[in-house]
């Protein structure tokens, strides 16, 4: 399956395809030939567990959803200026899968032209234009949300946060504004929420006005965080006060990932209904589709722009048969029930490892979003970034694939394709436990270039120090310190 060698491959990358698109782990990066269910395979066929890849969500190449693409592939493609049964089908299902306000579609190509598209819908209806995003957040790479991205705007050449975008706090329990140490978890989203509260109050007194809020339902690169409970009830009832609309991006965890509810919203009440809904990333199990619920009155404000809305390939039936069938795969081979069970299971052996290893934090998540707060001091939660890199790489070399996340990159993210088993979760823990465990043995931690304390070596000697000091893998090979992976983001 390999049509050349991988230092050809790596050739032509370098040579055309733009540097900013990055690669994981850059200095040794994985040739990916072909992929089966929670398995991914390199040019020599080797098997890595995907932990990370909650785009393929019900397993890499399902036969159910290939064999749907093919069989549609070879009748007929087009756009949806013509009738076809995939679109309406795909839109009653879709919309029956949410509560009943929400009955209107718009399908897209990716969640970055559904959030785009969501901003206008918003706008059009609340006509405003100022938007209240979360610090940290992450909705996409077309340049209407790198502005509502302080994930991307915060950047060293990110552009900086633009007049029209208000950042609220992160509601981080763990290690934000307000934590777990001083308040209760209902104290804790009513307070986060009061912060947005204040937000539209000054854009008011600025004679400024919320077009919309937005945020994801649990925040991924933001560090896998889950909100309070109260909070999302509380800020959508000052956003629509203030005129706004409210906006759930469910793009990384929507389609039953947090096992309860087919969407992550839903955690946080019956009664708390977005006004607009995006979706993606999973929808597809890896083929570009995506979509946006709203109300009749939204997408009716919409129309009244009197301005079309025409997606050359949203929407078309080979995409429409794909997105079936994931919604029939996730029915018929439960797979929510699957993500709760396996997820609460992860969750648990997890927490065993933080008595032994101070390393771990934080443990958080729900059904297969999971997140692991390392840190270099559990009072201080000091974030423990280069070990975290550490870590990543050496599961790498143990056929694992882990990714970091956070604003310090310091948090381990967990969010395999559905599929992942009790047999999985146990290798990976045990592996985890395994690299803690060298870790701890070297007696040495890695310490940043300008944290050397009183006493202690340099970090460049400390580096060397480990790289000495740890004789081997389980595989027999020489183990160093490695800092070679890059936070990007699926």
């Amino acid at each position: 399956m390999e049509s050349m060698t991988k230092d050809d491959t790596v050739r032509l990358r370098k040579r055309h395809i733009g540097a900013s698109c990055k690669l994981f782990f850059k200095h040794d990066p994985i040739k990916i030939v072909r992929a089966e269910g929670q398995y991914m395979y390199d040019e020599k066929d080797r098997p890595y567990l995907d932990c990370i890849n909650n785009v393929a969500h019900v397993g890499h190449c399902h036969p159910t959803v290939v064999q749907a693409g093919v069989e549609q592939m070879s009748v007929l493609n087009t756009n949806s200026r013509f009738l076809h049964d995939n679109l309406v089908m795909c839109a009653k299902r879709l919309t029956s899968l949410f509560p009943s306000p929400l009955s209107v579609c718009f399908f897209v190509n990716s969640g970055s032209e559904a959030n785009d598209l969501a901003l206008r819908l918003a706008r059009a209806h609340s006509k405003h234009h100022d938007v209240i995003t979360l610090d940290h957040a992450y909705h996409g790479h077309v340049t209407s949300l790198i502005e509502i991205s302080p994930y991307k705007f915060n950047q060293i050449g990110g552009g900086g946060k633009a007049d029209h975008v208000h950042v609220a706090p992160c509601p981080d329990s763990y290690r934000g504004k307000y934590r777990d140490t001083d308040h209760g978890l209902d104290e804790l989203g009513r307070k986060y929420a009061e912060d947005v509260k204040h937000i539209i109050a000054k854009a008011r007194d600025g004679g400024r006005n919320i077009a919309a809020f937005i945020s994801e339902s649990l925040q991924s690169c933001g560090g896998q965080v889950i909100l309070p409970p109260g909070y999302l009830k509380n800020v959508y009832r000052y956003v629509r006060e203030a005129g706004g609309v409210c906006i759930a991006d469910e793009v990384q965890v929507g389609f039953g990932r947090v096992g309860k509810h087919w969407w992550a919203f839903q955690l946080q009440g019956e009664d708390v209904i977005p006004d607009i809904c995006t979706v993606g990333k999973p929808m597809g199990n890896g083929h570009p589709v995506a979509a946006v619920i709203t109300t009749p009155e939204v997408a009716q404000s919409f129309a009244n722009t009197g301005v079309e809305y025409f997606n050359t390939y949203g929407g078309n039936p080979v995409s429409c048969a794909i997105a079936n069938a994931v919604l029939d795969v996730i029915e018929k081979d439960n797979l929510r029930e699957k993500a709760t069970r396996i997820g609460n299971y992860l969750m648990n052996i997890l927490r065993q490892l933080m008595d032994k290893h101070p390393i771990i934090g934080d443990i958080r998540g729900i059904g297969l979003f999971i997140g692991i707060d390392l840190v270099k001091d559990r009072e201080s939660r000091e974030p423990a970034t280069a070990e975290a890199q550490h870590i990543i790489s050496r599961m790498k070399q143990e056929f694992i694939l882990l990714s970091a996340d956070g604003p310090h990159r310091n948090i381990l993210k967990i969010k395999p394709p559905m599929v992942f088993s009790q047999k999985d979760a146990d290798r990976v823990v045990a592996t985890l436990d395994e690299v803690l465990t060298e870790m701890k043995q070297s007696g040495i931690d890695i310490m940043s270039d300008s944290s050397t304390k009183e006493g202690s070596v340099s970090p460049s000697e400390r580096r060397k120090l480990i790289e000495d000091s740890i004789e081997s893998e389980p595989h027999g090979k020489k183990q160093k310190i490695i800092k070679d992976s890059d936070g990007i983001k699926i």
